[in-house]
């Protein structure tokens, strides 16, 4: 997993719109990038939902809001759409950059073990250097997480 003080890893992947974005193009604005299991689930929604609800603070405080999941872009399409979500949401289909992020692998729920998405939100600077990570999200109140 990725430590405070490295640089954002390399990424191509497509947005919503099946659009191409890279690392690059988030270098020069502060960036949240923040991994989430699933479109439309309730845990997904309400972290959506949050960071949305509390966009205009983030965006005042000079911040980008990536969200990042292994659904299709027309998933994602669908995912704003519904809920009138302001950012972006990138598509990882194949998982590399959930992986070299560090939002992917082993976990429980329900006694169950699975591999799968990791939430996770990593925050970096204007540079692309991770200053930091959070790792328990709230998903309720995750906007809160970041603007403390």
């Amino acid at each position: 997993m990725l430590q405070i003080g490295d640089k954002m890893p390399f990424f191509e992947v497509v947005d919503q719109d099946g659009n191409k974005v890279a690392s690059s193009d988030l270098i020069g604005k502060k960036t949240i990038i923040y991994f989430y299991p699933k479109d439309n689930t309730p845990g997904c929604t309400a972290e959506a939902c949050s960071l949305r609800d509390n966009y205009e603070a983030l965006l005042a405080q000079g911040y980008n809001v990536v969200g990042v999941s292994k659904d299709s872009a027309a998933s994602h399409r669908k995912f704003i759409d519904k809920f009138s979500l302001p950012f972006t949401l990138l598509s990882d289909t194949s998982t590399q950059m959930l992986q070299d992020f560090g939002a992917w692998g082993e976990k429980k729920m329900c006694g169950k073990v699975s591999v799968g998405t990791l939430r996770r939100t990593f925050i970096f600077d204007e540079n692309g250097i991770l200053v930091r990570i959070i790792e328990k999200v709230d998903t309720k109140n995750h906007a809160a997480q970041i603007l403390d």
